[in-house]
């Protein structure tokens, strides 16, 4: 009686331990899953982690209750249990228990190996990561590549264990299923983290180059571009993670039937992804070129350098819009979707628009007039509008297909339709007079105030040169008022440089006639600069 006690004690404990490994195996799994593929659905993960436990619970109890009656009904009976059990077990073949045998022991020498290897393989895990550290002699990547190396280790012990579990499902000959159930584990979790690994990898890009612009930042190295290409990282990084979801579930899909049609649009999905972020990196990449073909200026005139800031801005939309272009064929080919109809209907379409949006279509050649012809280019100082309304004045700042951008002295930018700009004064070709009015007393001496204007000027053109053209031309009385005489003054100056001279040339006169006395009306009238 004891004897049989002893024997279902023990059959029970047996079989809580295995239930307890069951339990253990899961709790692994779960872990695995919400560190490193879904870390953002962590109550979901919580729910289903609950409930396997608990169906594993209640298949361990129900499990030992029905252990406990079948073998308490035989010991009812009056039979001993262990020999009613090692009868049982007689009739199975010996080659079987043989075939087990080693099928048990292949699994625990294949157990002993992984457990051996482990520490060898974290130690040239550890080394290498050294080694990177060392390399690049650079110590703002170091965090990165820790938690890169850290993230391979687990997914290198992890893989190998995965790996062997598939071997121990060939050992036990196990239904064909159950190792494929297995084999789709494995395969979806090296998937899965060698993707994680590539997406974990930017960072360490990232820190790289970041230490690597800040040493070469102010010389020729090619490095000197990254910084327009540095916005890019989290695109990169969100597309490769796509790439690996995309890549997921078509690898499960494969082992479902009723989306196993799938996988045949997992490379359509992929080549998407690509396509959508290489169209931004060539963008990026023509607008660098386009920036380092205007920023080699050597041997330009002004003219020439003017026409390259000019044209810099149109040349950036127009191969943007060509890129988008090309991407949008580019998806309907690997969409399968032939884009001659729709190309064809498009130019139609093109046209009625065009015949329907006159101002659109005026505004546009308009713009191809105004830099063909060369009205005006980026930095002249201008005055544009209809003579019935408000001109429009200021620095052009950029001339695109739609519109010009004019900064108005004062600081407003002022937006003006190419189709509107009406008649244009530039008072930046070639040369531009900075007229001055000065307003003077009845009673002052003329003959020494023009002294005083011709030695100003003069000063004014040695000591700014680079700018004043010519010193300062007195044309005369300009008119005389009733309380005032008003002497008119000009200065041959660079384009653009019409206002800043205007009121140098006041100061130094203030300056002067303060020194000689000479007497200022309190009135002068409001003058427009002209050529």
């Amino acid at each position: 009686m004891v004897t049989n006690i002893v024997v279902i004690a023990i059959q029970v404990g047996i079989l809580i331990l295995l239930v307890s490994l069951a339990s253990k195996i899961v709790d692994i799994v779960f872990k695995l899953v919400g560190t490193y593929i879904l870390r953002n659905n962590k109550r979901c993960i919580s729910h289903y982690h609950r409930r396997i436990g608990l169906f594993i619970l209640i298949s361990g109890a129900c499990s030992c209750l029905a252990l406990i009656i079948v073998n308490g009904y035989i010991f009812y009976q009056g039979k001993d249990v262990l020999t009613f059990q090692l009868s049982i077990l007689r009739t199975v073949p010996q080659a079987f228990w043989i075939s087990t045998g080693f099928a048990l022991l292949k699994c625990l020498m294949l157990a002993l190996i992984v457990k051996l290897l482990q520490p060898t393989i974290f130690n040239i895990i550890k080394k290498i990561k050294l080694t990177a550290k060392n390399l690049d002699k650079i110590q703002g990547n170091d965090q990165s590549i820790d938690r890169f190396f850290d993230f391979l280790g687990k997914v290198v012990s992890t893989g190998i264990w995965l790996g062997a579990a598939v071997l121990y499902t060939r050992f036990l000959r196990l239904p064909v299923v159950v190792t494929n159930v297995f084999y789709w584990i494995l395969t979806t979790f090296l998937t899965i983290g060698f993707g994680l690994l590539v997406v974990r990898a930017t960072p360490i890009l990232v820190d790289t180059l970041d230490e690597l612009v800040l040493q070469y930042k102010d010389t020729d190295n090619p490095l000197r571009f990254y910084e327009k290409f540095r916005h890019l990282i989290p695109l990169c990084k969100r597309c490769l993670e796509l790439t690996v979801y995309v890549t997921t579930v078509s690898i499960i899909a494969q082992y479902t039937q009723f989306v196993s049609w799938l996988p045949d649009y997992t490379y359509k999905a992929i080549g998407l992804i690509g396509l959508y972020f290489f169209s931004h990196l060539l963008i990026e990449l023509a607008n660098v070129v386009i920036d380092e073909f205007t920023r080699r200026s050597y041997g330009l005139t002004e003219t020439q350098k003017q026409r390259r800031l000019t044209i810099a801005p149109l040349l950036k939309n127009a191969s943007k819009y060509f890129i988008y272009f090309g991407a949008l064929i580019s998806s309907l080919n690997i969409l399968e979707i032939d884009p001659t109809p729709i190309l064809a209907g498009a130019g139609i379409l093109g046209i009625a628009i065009g015949f329907g949006v006159k101002s659109l279509v005026e505004d546009i050649v308009s713009g191809f007039l105004i830099l063909f012809e060369n009205y005006y280019l980026v930095g002249d100082y201008i005055q544009a509008g209809r003579i019935e309304e408000r001109p429009i004045e200021g620095f052009v700042e950029a001339i695109e297909l739609r519109t010009t951008q004019v900064r108005h002295p004062d600081g407003q930018l002022q937006l003006i339709r190419n189709g509107e700009i009406g008649s244009v004064v530039n008072y930046s070709k070639q040369y531009i007079y900075a007229m001055v009015n000065i307003p003077l007393a009845y009673k002052t001496d003329l003959d020494s105030t023009y002294a005083t204007l011709e030695k100003v000027g003069h000063q004014l053109h040695a000591d700014y040169s680079d700018i004043v053209l010519e010193p300062t031309q007195i044309d005369g009385i300009e008119s005389l008022e009733k309380s005032l005489i008003l002497i008119r003054t000009i200065t041959k100056v660079k384009p653009g440089k019409h206002l800043y001279i205007q009121r140098l040339l006041r100061k130094k006169l203030k300056d002067a006639f303060d020194q000689l006395n000479i007497e200022l009306s309190n009135y002068e009238p409001e003058t427009n600069p002209a050529e």
